[in-house]
């Protein structure tokens, strides 16, 4: 049944990587406010960066409610489910936060991420997660599902948009810079989309 792990290497590394789809839980400190679970994709997303930190490309959507949660108090789980092959679940418990355009860190971070094209989806932030307890479960309950390709509807949408409009985009929407619950969300205005040389 469920194991422990000290660090994402080996198997445990390869059965993450090889996922095409994970899942994002946050929430406030407030034990009224909203928890927030997001289902992520779009292929070569995500990187693993050592035997404790993953990060993965956060995209333009109509909130942001992990980086609210992130910036208040840093607690996310990542999860991965088997929907081919043996069964299997992978939780990495841990502590994330949010790297914007104008962070220094953001260049050296987009290196793990050779095969986005980081104009095509309005990427606004690199969430990078430090694990604290990584943890795998049997998933005997996870049906068979059959990945045919990533959607083409989120690069479709936001590929067209400048700096300028997708800023002007998130500031029209009531939860980007403001979580449900209030919180800070992405800082505005948007930097601008650092070049690559």
């Amino acid at each position: 049944m469920g194991k422990s792990y000290e660090r994402i290497d080996g198997r445990l590394r390869a059965f993450i990587e090889a996922q095409h789809i994970f899942f994002t839980a946050t929430a406030p400190l407030d034990g009224e406010g909203t928890v927030n679970l997001s289902p992520k994709g779009l292929t070569g997303s995500f990187a693993v960066i050592d035997e404790l930190t993953v990060a993965y490309l956060d995209f333009a959507g109509s909130n942001a409610e992990t980086i609210a949660h992130l910036r208040e108090n840093g607690r996310i789980t990542l999860m991965w489910c088997a929907f081919d092959g043996p069964p299997a679940i992978v939780r990495v418990h841990g502590r994330g936060e949010p790297v914007f355009r104008d962070d220094p860190w953001w260049a050296g971070l987009m290196r793990y991420f050779p095969d986005v094209d980081p104009s095509r989806h309005g990427l606004r932030a690199i969430i990078v997660v430090t694990a604290e307890k990584i943890r795998d479960t049997c998933g005997y309950a996870v049906p068979f599902m059959t990945y045919e390709g990533d959607r083409p509807l989120h690069g479709s949408r936001f590929e067209r948009e400048t700096d300028e409009s997708l800023d002007a985009y998130f500031h029209k929407k009531e939860h980007v810079t403001t979580s449900i619950d209030g919180l800070p969300g992405l800082p505005l205005p948007l930097p601008p989309l650092p070049r690559t040389t």
